[in-house]
């Protein structure tokens, strides 16, 4: 995913150029902006954060191993996004990133599908379901 940087306007190179003179004539006891609204972890947050990178491990593993390629898993992490960080930027990109680590780190290692790929597999999609009951069962509405 490329970024592409803001075009500068008018308006903000004058905003900038006022911010570099120096300030003259200002108040000492200016009152602090209130503090950035914090993001407020759930107590899942790290359960859901390694599902999140076992989901990405799992789909690429399980895509190395079949012919036809599954994209249920890269939907079912979309689903969890979708579901968990509507409206949660930060929350949104710490899962994401965590599934690209998951998949990139077996992209790595494996490039051909062999048996201690596929118990790989099978480890991780074990531990994603267990994390997924425990999530669900504990936390769930």
């Amino acid at each position: 995913m490329s970024r592409t940087r803001p075009a500068r306007t008018p308006l903000a190179l004058l905003l900038l150029t006022l911010l570099a003179l120096p300030a003259t004539g200002q108040e000492e006891n200016v009152p602090a902006q209130p503090p950035a609204e914090t993001e407020k972890p759930t107590p899942y947050d790290d359960r859901l954060t390694r599902l999140s990178e076992i989901i990405g491990a799992v789909h690429y593993l399980r895509n190395l191993c079949s012919v036809d390629g599954e994209p249920e898993w890269r939907q079912s992490l979309q689903a969890l996004l979708d579901a968990e960080t509507q409206t949660e930027p930060k929350r949104r990109a710490r899962l994401t990133a965590a599934y690209n680590r998951g998949y990139r780190s077996f992209a790595s290692v494996y490039t051909s599908c062999t048996a201690a790929a596929v118990r790989a597999e099978e480890n991780y999609r074990n531990e994603g379901a267990t994390l997924a009951t425990e999530i669900t069962a504990r936390f769930g509405n």
